[in-house]
């Protein structure tokens, strides 16, 4: 049974429909249409329905779904859509797996036993979790009324949320509109695509129903859900696709775009009674079977599963009696319950890791033994970041055909558990499953693949003096479409092979180099050794399992040797500046930081662009520093870009002004107006080469030193220093305004940290003379501030900021 609730309702608005039938998604795919063993079809509905939810079975693989977690339930979803969905569970959620537990009482009865139940459910109330910031995932307050519906559109259609569910119409895509496949469909007539086995392919997937979600959640719970969908639905089949928690604001914004008015928290029933009539019909109902509330026990039914007559004129499939839930099954549900029963009895014959992989729907996404993979008509919403054009390939979740025998059994628990991202450049993401759900899976795949477990040197032999062969080898064609140690040449994108050696079998890799559309069909990997005959003759002689006995030899230790020369070679041509011992100080153009740029490269990897015409800090950046080339030779090229991540962009920081008025933070920010003209005097090198930025502005002296901490804060060091020779000073009201942080949102942290909503966080030391705050623009309407003023005149100031993100 599936239903939450906040409050008692006495009354109800829901319309009774013509009733829908469940929809689990791989029957409708795959089991009605016969394309799965008929025994795997039969086991999915059971588990789906939850039949051993009531019915007790000693098979291990028959455990129920269940429905949603309860505990908490009262804080969760509205009352008003609870008690409609407990009326008419399909009326008011089409294809829901919910029965219809009250299906055998008067409209009358009906109404009193929803209400009771609402005002039961209503009491189990739970604090939302306090989710805490960090540097590389910000958390704002009140995150959930901060979502971005354009954002939120953009996300539900790239991450994969559209792999399962409805996607918009009205969405425009910016990539591929089709597939090879599609294309290839689009050209054959019914009779030729059943001969090529691409009838299935061929057919459109209907997506899991969302129901009327403005009705049923709040912008916060729908955000919690989203943010974690396993701390209420504990089944698995909604999975966490890691969206962080400014994400799934965006995407609740975007699900409850149309809500007209927000849901707001209900103060739980009072009704000693019928809270108390709640409970009983909680328990007598058997709605405790399927969903956990704290304190109480399942009641089970006492005819075990193996023991019913499916056939029976009165069941929960047929005609069921009062005191039985009913089904809404569709005819072809029940043939495929039924028919097994007569044919098998109660006996399970099928794998447990194709019935898992059914279940939590890892088919709408990968394609296993020609099962599956994304469904037609849905291509268009898998694409590469910036739409790189490297084909289906690189778009589309990888094929599972052989998983087991690829996959060592510690990358496929990595990749099950969320950790095992090695495709930055799709959109799609790989989802987190529950461990209990998954953990088994990696062994199950292996023993179905018949895995070919032999180790390393079983398989390749004696592996000494082969790297720098290998090293050769990769230089001579593996490099064209894969970068290694996040290095590659031009315009290359693809999955960084890296630590292959930790992710794949030593079997399996040697199989698949010498012959890879074996292995993985319309692939756009090369064999390097058509027909066994290597096209690189003169390294090794030629000998082909030496080779790759080699290129795996220098994959496992590239990090003790140079990279390709190919590489080597690109970098030298493209002049990429790569700080190692020290700093590079280089003065270019650049988009942000304007004609005056001043970029300075750290070995620490984090870098920043200083603009000497406004005297101001413009963007930060990770990873790799710029490419020097248009900077020494071409200054027609394009201005310099970053050529690392993590971008981020500061606005003007230091102002000066003289202010009338006496103290309001507000009155001081309005009245200094203009902003002081800052004048550019140069910059120092210390020892050790970090420049330390001189300037003036009326009259006062500022030197600021940029320096990253290893720990990846970027600290930001300011003196201010006054009586500059020949200049005149103010005597009174001297303001200096320094604007910490900008941003459109902006969240206090602690007393002395803030965060915006691009999660860059500033934070001041300890018995720091700046006393922060956050304010308005009076000038930019739509920005916000954290602010500090100092007033006075200073003969001498230093502060530090830090920065993070």
């Amino acid at each position: 049974m599936f239903f939450v609730s906040l409050c008692v309702i006495q009354s109800s608005s829901y319309v009774h429909a013509e009733p829908a039938k469940h929809f689990i998604a791989a029957f409708d795919r795959f089991g009605k249409h016969d394309e799965i063993d008929e025994h795997l079809t039969r086991e999915l509905l059971i588990t789906e329905l939850s039949c051993t939810a009531c019915h007790q079975s000693n098979e291990e693989i028959l455990v129920a779904k269940g429905g949603p977690n309860l505990d908490g339930a009262g804080t969760r979803l509205s009352a008003e859509w609870l008690h409609d969905y407990l009326v008419n569970p399909q009326g008011v959620k089409p294809g829901t797996t919910m029965p219809d537990v009250l299906h055998g009482l008067s409209k009358a009865e009906k109404e009193k036993t929803a209400t009771a139940l609402t005002a039961f459910l209503s009491t189990q109330q739970s604090p939302f979790p306090q989710l805490k910031a960090t540097g590389l995932i910000p958390v704002t307050h009140e995150f959930w009324l901060k979502g971005s519906v354009e954002e939120g559109g953009k996300l539900y259609h790239s991450v994969g949320c559209v792999a399962c569910h409805e996607p918009d119409s009205d969405f425009e895509t910016a990539g591929s509109t089709s597939s090879a496949l599609d294309r290839l469909i689009e050209q054959l007539d019914p009779e030729e695509l059943k001969e090529l086995g691409l009838s299935g392919a061929a057919r459109t997937v209907n997506s899991i129903p969302h129901g009327d979600l403005n009705k049923k959640y709040t912008l916060l719970s729908l955000s919690h859900f989203l943010h974690n969908p396993d701390r209420d639905r504990p089944s698995g089949r909604m999975p966490n696709l890691k969206l962080l928690p400014s994400e799934a604001a965006d995407i609740a914004a975007y699900l409850l775009r149309s809500q007209k008015t927000s849901l707001s928290n209900i103060v739980p029933s009072q009704d000693v009674q019928l809270i108390a009539e709640g409970k009983k019909y909680f328990v007598e109902l058997r709605c405790v079977n399927c969903h956990n509330i704290k304190g109480m026990e399942s009641n089970l039914a006492k005819t075990p599963l193996a023991n019913l007559n499916l056939n029976s004129e009165q069941s929960c499939l047929a005609n069921a009696t009062p005191k039985q839930p009913a089904y809404a099954l569709s005819e072809e549900q029940k043939t495929k319950l039924v028919t097994e029963s007569e044919k098998s009895g109660m006996q399970t014959v099928a794998s447990h890791h194709d019935l898992r992989m059914l279940q939590l729907n890892c088919f709408a996404c990968h394609e296993r033994d020609t099962l599956g993979g994304v469904g037609r008509k849905r291509q268009q919403y898998f694409e590469t970041v910036g739409h790189v054009d490297i084909g289906d390939e690189g778009r589309l979740p990888p094929s599972l055909t052989h998983v087991g025998k690829k996959l060592t059994p510690s990358w496929f628990a990595n990749v099950l558990n969320g950790k095992g991202d090695i495709r930055p450049h799709m959109t799609i993401r790989m989802p987190i499953f529950s461990k209990a759900l998954t953990q088994q899976l990696p062994k199950q795949i292996a023993i179905a693949d018949e895995v070919n477990a032999a180790t390393e040197k079983e398989v390749f032999g004696d592996l000494a003096n082969l790297a720098q062969p290998g090293r050769q080898l990769l230089n001579t064609g593996c490099i064209q479409c894969h970068p290694l140690r996040g290095e590659s040449l031009a315009s290359v994108v693809g999955t960084d092979l890296n630590g292959v050696h930790n992710r794949v079998r030593p079997a399996w890799f040697k199989e698949f180099l010498r012959n890879p559309i074996d292995l993985k069909q319309r692939t756009r990997m090369p064999t390097f050794f058509p027909n066994g005959v290597s096209s690189n003759p003169d390294i090794l002689d030629g000998d082909v399992d030496q080779q790759i006995a080699a290129i795996w030899a220098y994959l496992k230790e590239n990090g003790k040797h140079p990279l390709p020369e190919k590489i080597l070679e690109a970098r030298s041509k493209s002049f990429e500046l790569v700080p190692t011992d020290k700093p590079i100080v280089l003065r270019t153009f650049m988009d942000k930081a304007g004609m005056h740029a001043i970029a300075v490269g750290f070995p620490e990897k984090i870098h920043f662009a200083f603009d000497a015409e406004t005297c101001q800090l413009v963007e930060a950046w990770k990873g790799r520093f710029l490419d020097a080339h248009g900077t020494w030779y071409d200054r027609f090229t394009p201005l310099a870009e970053p050529l690392g991540t993590d971008r981020i962009n500061f606005h003007d920081t230091l102002s000066y002004g003289i202010s009338e008025l006496g103290g309001g933070s507000a009155e001081v920010l309005k009245d200094l107006g203009q902003q002081a003209k800052k004048d550019f005097v140069g910059y120092q090198l210390d020892q050790a080469g970090i420049p330390t930025f001189r300037y003036k502005m009326a009259g006062y002296l500022i030197e600021e030193r940029i320096v990253p901490a290893k720990s990846g804060e970027l600290h930001r060091q300011f003196v201010i220093k006054s009586s500059v020779e020949g200049a005149t000073v103010e005597t009174s009201n001297v303001v200096f305004l320094f604007k910490l942080l900008p941003g459109k949102k902006i969240e206090k942290v602690d007393d002395s940290t803030f965060i915006n909503e691009s999660g860059l966080t500033v934070k001041l030391p300890a018995n720091s003379p700046l006393t922060p705050y956050v304010m308005h623009a009076p000038e930019r309407p739509l920005e916000n501030f954290c602010l500090s003023t100092i007033h006075s005149q200073p003969e001498r100031i230093e502060f530090e900021v830090v920065y993070k993100w």
